[in-house]
């Protein structure tokens, strides 16, 4: 059976000078339940997606300048940042909004964000998922923050009631070791022991004064399997004109496809078909225009004119993973704030103290026979202000760009692009 693994992680490390007590990990959760019947309409929720995916593509064309494969989870990275987002104030506030595409007011913000996390939660009801364990979409929060350092409580409200995460006290002062191993075991046991160490050592210090996790884990079987047998070595077409032999998946049956001017684009169901892998394929020798070009409009364009058809597909098996810094991208992108000494982020503690030192992210994926198995993460460092026809052929055998999609809302979890399967 094919076996679909997905997750991805965002951290969120937000530092200051000062304080320092014992680290315990005890909850000092907000007596606000989390809303379990949020009141985001579909208007919102639409905004919300679309802003999203706005920003996926944004970060997109920022990442793609480094050569080589790419893979991150811009639904993560939003997620996490949205709950940095809801204590910034001012020209803070209106840099992260303009580049995260958060069109929406606060007040309304979160809670279509947690109206769309309830909707992904109920994913995958009676689908398969790996090894029998049934399909799993997962997405957890959690804060962590220096104990006795204070925080204000409409902030710890607004993480609670949209985000279901609660306050979990540590020493980042006088047990920095202990508090970066304590955070490193929750990351390890949201993903099933797929990540381990995310945070190096000397990451966490005595300025750290809150950290906020929110962990992606999707676990599900393809809708159609690829036979193991029809595996065999072909040519992939490489940039530079070159070619690498590489193994490369087979089999013909109903998949959603498009085509249009220099491109095709396949679309391949998770079971359940809520859920699905899409791969946008240019023409040869028109990956760079193609990948120049686009954007969440046009990429909303080509979802739209998805239709099934009978489909002789081929495609490689691939592994690699991704790393990059954040900190200077997104600041080129237009939120350059809240990395300096003028960021506001008062929201959070009722002072202007916060700013974001770093931002890392981390991403890994593989593809084969038995299945997709991805992990993405990222840490942001934030210290003190001081239908049946003739199947049409799609043979990925040159660099394609993928995504992973929620279908009915539209959500991007995963983007990536591979360019050499051999890396």
């Amino acid at each position: 059976m094919k076996k679909i693994l997905l997750f991805g992680l965002l951290f969120t490390i937000v530092e200051l000078g000062a304080c320092a007590q014992p680290a315990s990990g005890e909850v000092l959760q907000s007596d606000k339940p989390r809303a379990s019947a949020p009141a985001a309409d579909q208007a919102d929720l639409t905004a919300l997606v679309d802003g999203n995916s706005a920003f996926a593509f944004d970060l997109y064309q920022a990442l793609r300048k480094a050569e080589g494969n790419l893979f991150y989870s811009p639904y993560s990275i939003s997620q996490a940042l949205a709950m940095t987002y809801a204590g910034a104030r001012g020209q803070t506030e209106k840099q992260m909004a303009d580049t995260l595409h958060f069109t929406l007011p606060q007040n309304r913000l979160h809670v279509a964000l947690n109206t769309l996390d309830l909707e992904l939660a109920k994913r995958g009801q009676g689908a398969k998922g790996k090894d029998g364990e049934g399909f799993r979409l997962r997405i957890v929060n959690a804060i962590w923050g220096h104990k006795d350092y204070k925080f204000l409580q409409q902030y710890l409200d607004l993480l609670a009631e949209n985000y279901g995460a609660g306050l979990r006290t540590l020493d980042f002062v006088r047990a920095p070791e202990p508090s970066r191993n304590t955070i490193n075991q929750w990351v390890s046991d949201q993903t099933e022991g797929r990540i381990k160490d995310l945070i190096p050592q000397g990451a966490i210090n005595d300025l750290t004064r809150l950290v906020l996790t929110n962990a992606i884990y999707f676990n599900a079987a393809w809708q159609s399997p690829f036979p193991k047998e029809a595996t065999s070595s072909g040519d992939f077409q490489l940039l530079n004109g070159s070619k690498a032999t590489v193994p490369l998946m087979r089999q013909t049956g109903p998949y959603g496809y498009a085509e249009g001017d220099g491109y095709q684009a396949v679309e391949l169901p998770y079971d359940g078909s809520e859920l699905s892998m899409v791969i946008f394929l240019p023409r040869q020798g028109q990956f760079e225009p193609f990948e120049t070009s686009l954007t969440s409009e046009k990429a909303k364009g080509i979802l739209n004119s998805i239709r099934s058809r009978q489909v002789k597909l081929a495609m490689p098996k691939f592994e690699f993973d991704s790393a990059f810094s954040l900190k200077q991208v997104l600041a080129a992108m237009g939120m350059p704030i809240p990395f300096t000494t003028d960021a506001d982020f008062s929201g959070m503690t009722g002072t202007k103290e916060l700013f974001i030192h770093a931002i890392l992210h981390k991403a890994f994926v593989v593809v084969d026979e038995a299945g997709t198995e991805a992990a993405a993460a990222t840490a942001v460092i934030v210290g003190i202000t001081s239908v049946p026809e003739s199947p049409v052929e799609v043979t990925i055998d040159r660099p394609f760009i993928f995504l992973i999609r929620d279908i009915k809302t539209g959500a991007i979890l995963f983007l990536g692009r591979v360019v050499n399967p051999a890396e």
